[in-house]
């Protein structure tokens, strides 16, 4: 089983791991991109101004930058310890034990703008890159897709769980080969007995998702097998008729 998640905007700073050895991240066919991809960032760093217009960022934000800037000298952090926000605050990382960590290392994906597939356990440094963000060159978009779904092709055989938002998606989609994996849709029902999906409560709802899942610790291989297993943790899961699966929350 295969989890993808997205990455967040806001990271914690400092670590206490080496600097970036980009030798050390899971999935070694996407180095020569990542490397390409951190050349960019950091020539881009040495503008402020610039970097503030392609980054979207106010002035407020100049810290970013520097980041960026330092980003193959600083500390590194696993990733799953390094993104904050919705998502990552309801996963908890940091208070899981150790095999939930090591489970969530080998299963668990985070879609970096930056590094594309980074494991969970993976050391990774601060920085700012998002999926919207320009650097000089080729989009992000096609720097990303062939190289993240080449790598999604090697997990043909397993169950793909596909947590990204769309945006994400865009910059690797999930090859059609992958024929186990499904794109997870949070909905929940209104007052007025819709189900309607959401927007900021899915990351909630993705995060504990996935605190669940690596705290079970089953390497489910079919979809019915989670679903089973959700039904009896009061995770609600069902497969749509696209093949989507759908947390209600």
């Amino acid at each position: 089983m295969l989890v993808l998640l997205p990455p967040s905007e806001t990271k914690h700073d400092g670590g206490d791991g080496p600097p970036l050895d980009l030798a050390a991240l899971s999935h070694p066919g996407l180095t020569p991109t990542r490397r390409a991809t951190v050349r960019r960032l950091k020539q881009l760093s040495r503008d402020r101004e610039e970097s503030l217009k392609r980054l979207k960022l106010g002035p407020k934000l100049a810290s970013e930058v520097e980041r960026n800037r330092a980003l193959t000298i600083s500390p590194t952090l696993p990733a799953m310890d390094r993104y904050t926000g919705v998502l990552y605050e309801a996963f908890d990382a940091p208070s899981l034990d150790a095999s939930a960590r090591s489970f969530a290392a080998q299963h668990v994906r985070i879609h970096s703008a930056l590094f594309g597939l980074v494991g969970a356990g993976d050391p990774v440094p601060a920085y700012r890159l998002s999926h919207d963000s320009r650097l000089e060159g080729d989009s992000l978009k096609a720097t990303w897709g062939a190289p993240i779904s080449k790598a999604l092709l090697a997990h043909r055989d397993e169950l793909v769980l596909d947590l990204r938002s769309e945006a994400y998606v865009h910059l690797g989609p999930v090859p059609a080969a992958v024929t186990r994996g499904h794109f997870l849709r949070v909905v929940s029902e209104g007052p007025d007995g819709v189900t309607r999906a959401l927007n900021h409560f899915n990351k909630k709802g993705k995060g504990e998702l996935v605190r669940a899942l690596v705290q079970h610790g089953t390497d489910f291989a079919e979809v019915d097998e989670l679903i089973a297993w959700g039904s009896a943790t009061g995770h609600r899961l069902s497969l749509a008729p696209s093949g989507e699966l759908v947390l209600e929350v």
